[in-house]
């Protein structure tokens, strides 16, 4: 297990690592504090070549609350900078957590145990595979503070999430979304009891685990450009491409043959 101040780093099962938001008292709010250790932890785990799957979750009753405007921590490397660049830096400090998340090569499941407000949504959003506890919620709140609700990529990520209809009352109203309506749209895959949470990640991580590496990486590379794609067709070209890719260059598909018929469970080695 590996901690930092606001940061814990567990294995809890082979290939799997859990990293939790260990800030509870600040319900996980997005200091510069927690957030660039986060940054870089999820830089290593990506380089973590015996990694698969990453589950990230929160500690107490709040998955992310967002801005930490009483506490926000120190932003690094700021000598000799006015207001301007400063804020420059700060939102770009945000914005490399959420498009580090997305360029992973590893699948990363959000176990939101609880609130994901303003930034935090943005968070939960950038995750791969959401499971909500029941008594968790997502809110856009930026446009509660007489701010944009539009921020980390929230106006990109939601209505590619739930549609651009759905997305746009969310954001405008600053209205808070149940764990069972999140669920009913599209947001979470699933819904658990919260203390079922945890157990339910870890059963759809060591699934994912099982599975080829390189079958894995390239989903989510497949799932992640299918939303930039210009047509249909573009796509599928990429899609063949990668399947063809992982045929031609590893034993897989001979592999799960082979266990299909001894009735076992295949051993994927790439």
């Amino acid at each position: 297990m590996a901690t930092d101040d606001f940061l814990v780093v567990e294995t809890p099962l082979p290939h799997v690592r859990l990293v939790t938001l260990n800030r509870p008292a600040r319900m996980n709010a997005m200091a510069f504090d927690v957030m660039v250790p986060l940054r870089q932890q999820l830089e290593a785990l990506s380089d973590d070549n015996d990694c698969r799957v990453v589950i990230l979750t929160g500690a107490g009753h709040g998955f992310c609350s967002g801005a930490d405007l009483e506490d926000p921590g120190m932003v690094p490397n700021i000598d000799g900078l006015g207001l301007p660049t400063i804020a420059l830096r700060s939102m770009g400090l945000l914005e490399k957590v959420i498009s580090t998340i997305r360029s992973m090569h590893q699948p990363v499941i959000g176990a939101i145990n609880g609130a994901a407000i303003g930034g935090g949504f943005c968070l939960a959003l950038a995750t791969d595979v959401r499971i909500v506890a029941k008594s968790a919620y997502f809110r856009a709140a930026g446009i509660n503070n007489g701010l944009t609700a539009s921020e980390l990529g929230l106006s990109y990520l939601l209505p590619r999430t739930i549609g651009q209809g759905r997305a746009a009352e969310i954001m405008l109203t600053g209205r808070d979304v149940s764990a069972d309506e999140a669920l009913s749209i599209g947001i979470a895959s699933r819904v658990e009891d919260n203390d079922q949470l945890l157990s339910s990640a870890l059963e759809m991580a060591e699934r994912i685990a099982g599975f080829s590496q390189v079958g894995i990486e390239m989903t989510k590379r497949s799932l992640w450009h299918s939303l930039d794609a210009s047509s249909l067709e573009q796509h599928m070209e990429h899609e063949g491409l990668g399947q063809l890719f992982i045929r031609l260059t590893t034993k897989n598909f001979e592999e799960a043959i082979r266990a299909r018929r001894d009735k076992r469970p295949p051993k994927f080695v790439d």
